[in-house]
């Protein structure tokens, strides 16, 4: 099934949407913009160039997904979403002369598979949104998130630990792992590289 577009939206002819993918009212979708298969986009997205967007992806009404950004598949973008792409945004330069695109440099984000981000949560570039991961609504991202965490505040930290399925899991410290009502069982241990641990579904 082909893609379907709201005749308001405005999507550049150097974009290409995924089969199944539907994109809503008043969108707008830059070039070089690559999304998935069967996502789904709100009214009033803004998309900017260069962005990947995975399948299965699902964008609220007012999002804002700015160059740099990549979505992995099946992650869920709450309204009013915000992504950064400039660690020191500036309007001009010293002599007050309009920055163009030479004078920036963009800082890449990534969200991996299956994570949420709430409504109205800001996402600050140069951070890796965890697979799973949860950050609660009106948070302001501001470092990595690890897979499996649920992050709140501004700025956001882990306060607690979440399944596949969304809900909370409470890890025993000395068994180092946690059953969650629907059956899967989330377990802590040492990441690959040492730098710390992770969680993961058993």
């Amino acid at each position: 099934m082909a893609a379907r577009v709201h005749p308001s939206s405005v999507v550049s002819d150097k974009a290409e949407l995924g089969d199944g993918t539907q994109v809503w009212l008043f969108c707008q979708i830059r070039e070089n913009v690559r999304i998935g298969k069967g996502c789904v986009l709100g009214k009033g997205i803004y998309v900017d160039s260069d962005v990947t967007i995975g399948d299965n992806v699902k964008i609220q009404n007012n999002a804002s997904v700015y160059s740099g950004v990549t979505i992995e598949d099946g992650v869920f973008v709450g309204p009013h979403v915000c992504f950064t792409n400039d660690k020191v945004p500036r309007a001009v330069n010293p002599d007050m002369s309009l920055k163009g695109a030479d004078d920036w440099a963009i800082t890449p984000t990534l969200v991996k598979a299956g994570a949420a981000l709430g409504a109205n949560s800001t996402i600050v570039c140069g951070v890796t949104i965890g697979r799973w991961a949860m950050v609660a609504s009106g948070s302001v991202v501001t470092k990595d998130v690890p897979d499996h965490a649920l992050v709140m505040g501004n700025p956001a930290r882990v306060f607690a630990w979440v399944c596949s399925c969304g809900k909370r899991v409470v890890l025993d410290e000395g068994e180092r792992r946690g059953a969650c009502a629907c059956g899967r069982t989330l377990v802590k241990e040492p990441s690959a590289d040492g730098k710390g641990d992770v969680v993961r579904v058993a």
